[in-house]
């Protein structure tokens, strides 16, 4: 009498696994994502010999001291220069890369422009679809302008397939899986893109970029929250993860690391959608600022920073009136509960009347902003606009704002002020300096600087219109 096969029900949302059927999720709280999936048999076959039997084909591990001569990893350039500078330098060998962001924002265009530009340096580049079959990868290369003979393209999603032909290949640069929710292992009985096959398909390529010493990239698809899809323990496996940013219907692209063991996190590059691919921006601040208009009220320059790089966007405000139900806040661009906080901040701690207002508040460039630094920049967008009195068309805030009123210090002035000087920003409004001396922060040439105590003494200078 045969046995009948073990299964369990796996979360297709976060990746626990329980022993029955339920309409929600106990572990991440989500619905209807429980999937029937056979019990792995092999993980109690690879469980770890106890201690009595240890003696017997067990290896040891060796230890070696913090101090040792091994060089840092030398890197690959990609051809693509806003892509190295998010990857810290360029691509290292034998590291892993996990790409992911919206359908058609531009993943597999990117992807295949690096690809075909390590190709033409000299460098062996192999590229693997799930997707798509070669001649719609090579349409795609035509359509874009990409001339690479010498990269070698595939459409493939069995990971057996692929170890094998890639374990015979030697002088391997960089591959590219496209994408992993794609790949299928026949050992493991559930559907491509389920927890258990990209985490399994996932590990068997990681562990083969690992032990043959080639970069890879895996392209990854994203949920309806913007996570990549998959369980989260594929992102703790690979060694960066890089999230695109941006409106399908928007031309400007954001490529953000999220994570990165080999640079800085939260280094952005940005991109252009073109009808030749995506185009680098090699600087954004004057991209952003190109369409601005200086004479309308409800208007600021901040000087933020991305990663390691400083970038000088356009922070508008509208106020509207309104007409006796509940006043709209609606935000894109910033977090809207620190919206509501600076709200609540101006009109008790500077006396502007915002309550009955609708508010509406944006970042333009399709550059989402994270650090607390913007406060200054936003709290002059609102003062300007409930005075109807444009501020300078010179001038540029940063600074983050505490309950009282404050205006606190914020990390790495003087890279903001040299990005404000390379624009042609005359005036900077930025938070009182409390160390002297030795921390005395020095202006660059023809920038004014104007220390800012609290948030009364910015909107004292905004005169309202006499109604």
């Amino acid at each position: 009498m045969s046995k009948r096969p073990q299964t369990r029900f796996v979360c297709q949302a976060c990746g626990a696994a329980w022993p029955k059927w339920s309409g929600r999720c106990e572990a991440c709280g989500e619905w209807n994502t429980l999937v029937e999936e056979a019990a792995d048999s092999r993980a109690a076959s690879a469980r770890p010999a106890t201690t009595g039997s240890a003696g017997r084909g067990a290896g040891r591990i060796g230890f070696v001291g913090l101090d040792g001569a091994a060089e840092p990893p030398p890197r690959y350039g990609t051809g693509i220069a806003e892509l190295d500078r998010v990857l810290g330098g360029g691509l290292v060998p034998a590291s892993v890369v996990l790409v992911g962001g919206d359908p058609g924002i531009g993943k597999s265009t990117l992807m295949l422009q690096a690809a075909a530009a390590m190709a033409s340096a000299g460098r062996r580049v192999l590229y693997i679809s799930g997707e798509e079959a070669v001649d719609q990868l090579r349409l795609r290369a035509r359509r874009l302008g990409l001339t690479a003979p010498t990269l070698e393209l595939a459409a493939a999603i069995n990971v057996v397939d692929i170890a094998q032909t890639l374990e015979a290949m030697s002088d391997i640069a960089l591959v590219v899986i496209d994408s992993i929710q794609t790949m299928w292992l026949e050992t493991i009985e559930s559907a491509p893109g389920s927890v258990s096959q990209v985490r399994s398909s996932g590990f068997e390529l990681i562990r083969l970029a690992k032990s043959r010493g080639f970069g890879m990239i895996l392209v990854g698809h994203v949920t309806k929250e913007g996570a990549i899809a998959g369980p989260r323990v594929l992102e703790h496996m690979v060694d960066a993860v890089l999230y695109f940013e941006g409106d399908r219907g928007h031309q400007f692209r954001i490529l953000r690391a999220a994570k990165n063991r080999y640079g800085a996190t939260d280094e952005i590059g940005v991109f252009e959608m073109t009808d030749r691919g995506l185009a680098e921006v090699p600087n954004p601040s004057a991209l952003f600022l190109a369409e601005r208009r200086g004479n309308i009220a409800g208007s600021a320059v901040f000087a933020g920073l991305e990663g390691t790089r400083p970038v000088l966007l356009e922070v508008q405000a509208l106020l509207s009136p309104n007409a006796g139900s509940s006043p709209r806040r609606a935000v894109v661009g910033w977090d809207g509960g620190r919206l509501a906080m600076l709200l609540a901040v101006l009109e008790a701690r500077c006396g502007l009347k915002l309550a009955g207002m609708d508010v509406y508040l944006n970042v333009a460039g399709g550059l989402r902003i994270g650090e607390p630094a913007a406060d200054l920049a936003v709290a002059a967008a609102l003062a300007s606009a409930a005075a109807n009195q444009p501020t300078s068309a010179g001038s540029v805030y940063f600074g983050e704002v505490g309950l009282s009123g404050e205006v606190r210090q914020v990390a790495q002035a003087e890279a903001r002020l040299k990005e404000a000087q390379k624009l042609g920003f005359e005036h900077v409004f930025l938070p009182r300096r409390i160390a002297r001396g030795r921390n005395r922060l020095v202006a660059p040439d023809g920038v004014r600087l104007e220390e800012i105590g609290h948030l009364s003494d910015l909107t004292a200078s905004f005169t309202p219109e006499e109604g």
